[in-house]
């Protein structure tokens, strides 16, 4: 690999991009009661740590702020599809299916091909499928690539659908019970290696362009000015001034500005041990008995972990910080799974479970509930509302769609307040890590690096190399290194265990697994000399 053709990040992090206990204290400092910033974001989520990127690379001054951590809401807990829109072509959305696959091709082909990558699904034809809801399914995929060509997608980066025989079938999902099985349909979809360290891959590019990420930072009042503030590591409380401000706290938006009413959506998945399913080289459209475009997924993850999801059930009352998972989600998933698996999975093979809560606008706030449609046939459509005071606040949308609800959002800011910005330029702007698959494909490191840190997985290579200590896993069983724990406090803002374990890692998923692995985050953090 000649010179010219080396990212900067293989002889460390991009310039500007780690976030550290020591740059979070002196820029929290520096910006609450400073000089007015050009934007103040709400939120530290896709969209929030989005619209942070797009301002600043707008040439506005930012500032974002968090309650939690990075990716602490909704971001953490979807299923790490990056989805095509094909289901709202079926519901007629085509604006929505056609912005989805525009996104979804960003992402693969320009702004992080190192997290996001093509995966292959497989839709059983069992007997519970009957030829005319299978013909429906094809049609749907056709459609689907029909919408990948019109994103102006490669054909390289998403292979075409096909019909599979029952043996071909039964040779991509194993797990799968044979008997009356009548073949196959296979369709591909982007998938994110993992969408919390797409989020910090955001958050830090945004921080390249001198945006400052302030995590444990919770906004108490939001005012056309700015934002009372307190800082949740000390309790202290001080004023953030801005010339306009976005609020991008997905769910819990409605308890920031009046007017803006949420209809959460539960979406519970479930966690499974990959070695009970045996090989699972791809992924399962799991038909729902009883409807015609809904699945039960099931996701192969490349850790030993397999997840099963997910639901979509309204959530009334107030909104957790961390959603529960009823019992009735896990059975009714367990059920689905159930139909189509050779292999049975019981409740006590469930090793974790999770929930993410979808922040749907609630559109029609009076009407009687009963009456109301179910949230799995809310629209995804994103809405960038703008109050009488000038506080910008975006909601609806999905993960896929990131970064279009974040260049709206900062559209509608710099519009409302007069700003003068450059137009977005995020749909080219590659993340942190990003390089062309070529470029990935000759990086001296271990596959599974490139595939979570892309350009930058030789430096935290280089780590374990150097000590090695650090090239020891975090737990037996599982690939993670201390080496990643490491990189993610001097790099990726992670301030406590909780941050290496739930969120830099998805080790926490499995509780049984994270408290395995509590000591060594523990031990890494204290040698960092970030505390615990």
């Amino acid at each position: 690999m000649s010179s010219s053709s080396t990212p900067a990040s293989l002889a460390g992090p991009v310039p500007g991009s780690s976030l550290t206990a020591g740059r979070r204290l002196r820029e929290l400092a520096e910006t609450t009661g400073g000089t007015p910033v050009d934007v103040l974001v709400v939120g530290l989520g896709a969209t929030g740590a989005g619209a942070a990127l797009d301002a600043a690379a707008r040439g506005l001054t930012v500032a974002a702020v968090d309650a939690h951590d990075l990716a602490f809401g909704t971001s953490r807990w979807s299923s790490k599809l990056i989805h095509g829109g094909l289901r709202y072509l079926a519901s007629a959305q085509l604006d929505v299916a056609h912005e989805s696959a525009l996104e979804r091709g960003v992402l693969m082909e320009r702004t992080a091909p190192h997290l996001v990558r093509a995966q292959p699904f497989v839709l059983p034809l069992t007997p519970l499928v009957s030829r005319s809801q299978a013909a429906l399914a094809w049609a749907g995929f056709r459609a689907g690539d029909t919408l990948r060509l019109a994103a102006r997608t490669a054909r390289s980066t998403l292979p075409a659908p096909r019909r599979l025989s029952a043996t071909e079938t039964r040779h991509l999902a194993p797990a799968l019970r044979g008997a009356g099985l009548r073949g196959g349909l296979l369709s591909w979809d982007g998938r994110v290696t993992d969408d919390a360290r797409l989020v910090t891959a955001i958050a830090r590019t945004a921080a390249a362009r001198g945006a400052r990420i302030l995590t444990r930072v919770r906004a108490l009042e939001l005012t056309a000015s700015g934002a009372r503030i307190r800082d949740e590591l000390t309790g202290e409380e001080g004023e953030i001034r801005a010339r306009a401000v976005i609020n991008a706290s997905g769910v819990w938006a409605g308890g920031l500005v009046d007017g803006v009413r949420i209809r959460p959506s539960r979406g519970t998945h479930l966690v499974l041990r990959a070695d009970h399913l045996g090989s699972v080289p791809a992924g399962l459209h799991v038909p729902i008995p009883g409807e015609s475009n809904r699945f039960v997924l099931v996701l192969p993850q490349g850790d030993g972990r397999v997840y099963v999801g997910l639901t979509d059930e309204p959530v009334d009352g107030d909104v957790p910080d961390v959603p529960e998972v009823p019992e009735t989600d896990i059975g009714f998933l367990l059920d689905v799974l159930g139909s189509a698996l050779d292999v049975p999975v019981h409740r006590h093979d469930v090793v974790g479970a999770f929930a993410g809560l979808r922040p749907l606008l609630d559109s029609a706030p009076g009407e009687d509930p009963a009456a109301a449609p179910r949230t799995a046939d809310i629209s995804r459509r994103h809405a960038v509302l703008t109050s009488r005071e000038g506080v910008v606040t975006v909601v609806g949308g999905k993960l896929t769609t990131y970064r279009r609800m974040a260049e709206d959002a900062v559209d509608a800011a710099v519009s409302t307040h007069g700003l003068s910005a450059a137009t977005s330029s995020t749909s080219a702007l590659p993340l942190v890590g990003a390089a062309p698959p070529r470029v990935l494909g000759a990086l001296r490191a271990p596959r599974r690096l490139i595939d979570r840190y892309g350009a930058e997985a030789p430096a935290v290579h280089a780590l374990s190399v150097a000590d090695p200590r650090l090239a020891r896993p975090v737990l037996e069983g599982h690939p993670v290194t201390r080496a990643e724990l490491l990189w993610a406090v001097c790099h990726e803002g992670a301030l406590d265990a909780a941050d290496l374990l739930d969120r830099r890692t998805r080790i926490g998923l499995v509780p049984d697994d994270r408290a395995a692995a509590l000591t060594a985050a523990r031990e890494v953090l204290g040698e960092s000399g970030a505390g615990g």
